[in-house]
């Protein structure tokens, strides 16, 4: 067999390539391709004898992972490249090679890929006698529809042009559940004002609240035609981008069999169109007039074009739309799609599409056992989509009533949770794929769509079985704060120095602000302090050994200088986190305020110790005498007759910002009020040993400190009751001018060594010098030498 050696060394070079990129970066050396980069980054001049293949891919390489930090987990949704994935992206490397083919073998070449894909694609997805137009933006099969409908109700439109929409002006109508800005993106592209399109409201009364009215549909047309205007098509969906909810279809046909109208379908549950069994409203989609298949997500297939199949008769008017090219180059856009389809095959794209929606069921079952979690599901036996939302318990413990309603801004706070819990998930199992959706009636909500995202992430049904095991830990969480912010608040009321903050997009207890008790600033200066303590305060808070999270609230968030409370636990003890919170800010308050008057303290301090110093000076002149005073005669006068003084020292008080004697520091030997009191003992201080701050005792998530917990406390209660011995250490040495020395004497008897406290350091010391009750020791007063004789 003959091989085409250019076909070969493309093969080569292309797993070659996908390799250096999917390898990471190089163990030996992980900074080497940093630096590469930093050096790469900075555009400069190409270099004039060029880079070699591998040079330029990991280029490539330190490209992508630019922003990438290696200390930090990313929790990114990263694409599965398998085979299936290398085929696709060999089919842009063989559409480059085939365009340079000349042009009567390009032209049979891609006349076969083109009508090969084709013919898979209406027999896979059971649309009968149809062609295929293949575009990057999955909104440009629409728009080239739109062209063709244009040129087929408008016969002078290709030689009028604009001019022939005035006699009758056409309108688009869509429903109100339609990708945003889609019909915008169709008149500014078509030149037609806005008021050629028309949003057709959903259901309000009878059937899915996303599914579009029907009723109301046909109202408008006949308003539309009454006043001269042309109905011209009609986009409806097969899964609504939100909720995944499919629109009377076949109604809809009939409406637009009626009034001549063209009728276009997209959506994700065209999927389920390849499957053996498939849903009645789905499979009403294959009578449409065109219909837009995104295979690239549903496949797995990185950069393969979206596939527009539609119905038309007349191949000009196509050719005039856009919806073919005469240029074969363009029909290269499906090579990548054919390469794709045969390498998966007809089993292989039914089993991705299978296990996706068996994804969706097996999450569907499990969440109909989970309380306080509502699910919205158009098709419970058939549906690939999945919307679901944490709500409210359905009866409260504490009060046994309902819980619906009870307080003001519900909707707002149980969207603000759903999106954290949406959050939360996907990091925690990232190949789920969940992501949130906004829904007009429901509100925020989780959605998980597998048939988007399975085959890109290598879903499982283990993936499934971990989300829920996830969504179950989350749930009493949820609960928990969703209760306890009343009375976070009430506690935050009782204290005058805290400021409950009112934000409803805060998913967690809520915030609150430390107001600091100064009424004499201004409002700029009162505002700086405000931001001072309370971000003293943020920081002393994460500082505590505490599972709940404080934080600085949401990036963009209308409230500043804040501190916000994170999730809660059933063990949460509101009124002692409320309380650590004050005592924390009244504690930053007051030593800011010792501070600012430690500089005027010390200023009055240092002028008040100058007197004093000037008139010791003074009193120590006069009692010395002048004769003292003379170099010579003092010394000769101070050898023979050595001066006592009774001028006594000072000490500076910075604490109580006074000048006192040192004389007490010379006569004890030590600082008066050295010793540092005991602190008045907390809550804080009595919890047990391992357990954390703000739980309450006997709470259930305290149970697992409970034994580490009771053998603490009772070595706390044994040292209390029985004085463990102390090492005596050796006495401090002190001043000559403070004491003088004795020496020993052998009738003098040695007593043992005492501790500070007065308490001897043996037994039998303590049995021997302990005095009568009621009677004092007597203290026995060493004799004074005296020095210099």
């Amino acid at each position: 067999m003959m091989v085409d050696p250019t076909l070969a060394e493309m093969g080569k070079n292309l797993n070659e390539a996908m390799k250096i990129l999917e390898d990471g970066r190089k163990a030996s050396d992980p900074d080497a391709d940093r630096r590469q980069f930093s050096r790469s980054s900075i555009p400069g001049p190409l270099q004039g004898d060029g880079q070699d293949v591998a040079s330029i891919l990991q280029l490539v390489q330190n490209l992508m992972h630019e922003d990438e930090e290696e200390d930090k987990p990313s929790h990114r949704r990263m694409q599965n490249v398998g085979e299936q994935g290398h085929m696709a992206l060999l089919g842009h490397s063989l559409a480059a090679y085939i365009s340079v083919l000349d042009r009567e073998r390009l032209r049979k070449l891609i006349t076969r890929i083109a009508s090969d894909t084709t013919l898979w694609l209406c027999r896979l997805f059971r649309y009968e006698s149809g062609s295929a137009y293949y575009h990057e933006d999955d909104r440009e099969g629409l728009l080239k529809v739109c062209r063709l409908v244009i040129n087929t109700r408008y016969e002078d439109y290709s030689t009028e042009g604009y001019n022939v929409l005035n006699s009758r002006q056409p309108v688009i109508y869509q429903s109100a559940t339609c990708r945003p800005g889609l019909g915008q993106h169709l008149c500014s592209q078509l030149g037609l004002p806005l008021s050629s399109l028309c949003t057709v409201p959903c259901n309000t009364m009878f059937g899915s609240q996303h599914q579009m009215d029907i009723a109301l549909l046909d109202k408008l047309i006949r308003e539309d035609v009454e006043t001269g205007k042309l109905p011209l098509l009609l986009i409806a969906n097969a899964g609504t981008p939100g909720a995944g909810h499919t629109d009377k279809l076949g109604r809809l046909k009939e409406l637009c069999e009626q009034y001549g109208m063209w009728l276009h379908i997209e959506g994700v549950n065209l999927a389920t169109l390849a499957l053996w069994e498939v849903s009645s409203p789905v499979m009403a989609a294959t009578r449409s007039d065109s219909m837009t298949l995104t295979l690239g997500p549903w496949l797995g297939l990185p950069a393969v074009p979206a596939v527009t199949l539609y119905r038309h008769e007349d191949p000009a008017l196509s050719l005039a739309a856009g919806l073919t090219s005469s240029q074969p180059v363009e029909k290269l856009r499906a090579l990548p799609l054919w390469l794709s389809l045969q390498y998966l095959g007809h089993d292989g794209i039914v089993e991705k599409i299978r296990h996706a929606v068996e994804l969706s069921q097996q999450l569907l079952e499990k969440l109909k056992t989970l309380a306080s979690i509502k699910t919205s599901v158009e098709d419970e036996l058939n549906s690939p989509v999945v919307v679901f939302r944490f709500s409210q318990e359905t009866s409260a413990e504490s009060s046994g009533g309902s819980m619906e309603g009870y307080f003001a801004g519900e909707r707002e706070v149980l969207d603000s949770l759903n999106r954290w819990l949406c959050e939360r998930l996907a990091q925690l199992v990232p190949a789920s794929g969940v992501d949130i959706v906004e829904l007009e009636d429901e509100g925020t909500c989780v959605r998980f769509t597998p048939l988007m995202t399975a085959a890109a992430l290598g879903t499982q049904r283990c993936d499934v079985d971990l989300l829920v095991e996830r969504l179950t830990e989350l749930v009493p969480v949820l609960n928990c704060t969703l209760r306890l912010r009343l009375d976070f608040r009430e506690e935050v009321y009782r204290h005058s120095a805290l400021s409950y903050i009112e934000d409803l997009n805060w998913p967690g207890l809520g915030a609150v602000r430390y107001e600091p008790r100064i009424e004499e600033l201004n409002d700029s200066k009162r505002q700086l302090e405000v931001e001072k303590i309370n971000s003293e305060l943020l920081v002393k808070l994460g500082e505590l050994d505490a599972d709940i999270i404080f934080s600085t609230g949401l990036e963009f968030g209308p409230e500043k200088d804040c501190i916000f409370i994170g999730m809660a636990t059933e063990d949460l003890d509101v009124a002692e986190l409320v309380d650590t919170i004050a005592a924390l800010g009244r504690d930053i308050e007051e030593n800011g305020r010792l501070l600012e008057n430690m500089t005027e303290v010390v200023r009055k301090g240092i002028q008040e110790a100058e007197l004093q110093l000037q008139k010791d000076n003074q009193d120590k002149l006069m009692e010395e005498g002048l004769l003292r005073q003379i170099p010579l005669v003092g010394s000769v006068l101070n050898w023979f007759s050595p001066f006592q003084s009774t001028v006594k020292g000072r000490t500076f008080n910075l604490a109580a910002g006074s000048l006192d004697s040192t004389e007490p520091t010379y006569s004890m030997k030590a600082q008066t009020g050295g010793l540092a009191s005991p602190e008045t003992p907390t809550s804080s201080a009595k919890r047990l040993l391992g357990q954390r701050l703000f739980r309450r005792e006997g709470a259930g998530g305290s149970d697992s400190h409970s034994e580490t917990s009771s053998v603490g406390q009772g070595e706390d209660l044994s040292r209390e009751r029985f004085p463990q011995p102390t090492i005596p250490t050796p006495p401090s040495p002190v001043p000559d001018e403070a004491v003088s020395v004795v020496p020993e004497s052998p009738e003098t008897p040695q007593r043992p060594p005492t501790q500070e406290n007065g308490e001897v350091g043996t037994q039998e010391g303590e049995e021997e010098e302990r005095a009568p009750e009621g009677q004092e020791a007597p203290v026995e007063e060493a004799p004074v030498e005296e020095t210099g004789r």
